[in-house]
């Protein structure tokens, strides 16, 4: 448990850097922080080793609310406002973006074609499990859960268990009976 005094003092020592960080908040050795100026972190957050945040452009933002934990190898950049809710948890080698790269232009490296920038927000108390990737133009509702190396993209509701690749909901949180239920991959239940 020392290490994680050091990591309160990265976090410390980084505040300055960075657009906001509330203490207590924690940072093991990041990879790569690119503008940290637009990065705003809440407080009780616990950022594993080997992260790596970016923002482009002059929209570029990475909010990061109360109460999250990112673990290791994590990859997340925005060209635009990124959200991550409170209390989320996000496992190791996750890749979240509000970034597509286009392709159109032939003869022309993709990363030098235009950024495709759509909406991305994951919500309050979500779990995103280890290897997802969550895509450009994806909205999660509160408390969803991303199975392992799914591939996320598009608006989900709330309380939704959703997994694969393409990603699909096979559950959601039925507020009538007051149990998870299994769904059509649209989220309608199924009939019993």
């Amino acid at each position: 448990m020392i290490y994680k005094f050091f990591w309160a003092l990265r976090a410390f020592l980084y505040a300055p850097f960075f657009g906001k960080i509330q203490f207590p908040t924690y940072i093991g050795k990041p990879v790569i922080i690119k503008g940290s100026r637009k990065i705003f972190i809440g407080k009780y957050v616990r950022i594993y080793p080997q992260v790596r945040m970016e923002t482009h452009g002059e929209n570029g933002v990475i909010k990061i609310q109360d109460d999250v934990s990112i673990g290791q190898n994590v990859h997340i950049t925005s060209s635009s406002n990124l959200v991550i809710g409170k209390s989320t948890t996000i496992l190791a080698n996750v890749f979240i973006t509000n970034i597509d790269h286009d392709y159109e232009e032939i003869g022309v490296h993709i990363l030098k074609q235009k950024y495709i920038i759509k909406e991305t927000q994951i919500g309050e108390n979500c779990f995103i499990g280890i290897g997802a990737c969550i895509q450009a133009g994806t909205i999660l509702g509160k408390q969803c859960v991303v199975g392992a190396n799914s591939v996320v993209k598009g608006a989900f509701p709330d309380y939704s268990v959703i997994v694969g690749s393409p990603a699909r909901i096979v559950k959601r949180y039925n507020i009538s009976n007051q149990n998870w239920d299994r769904t059509h991959p649209d989220g309608t239940f199924l009939d019993k």
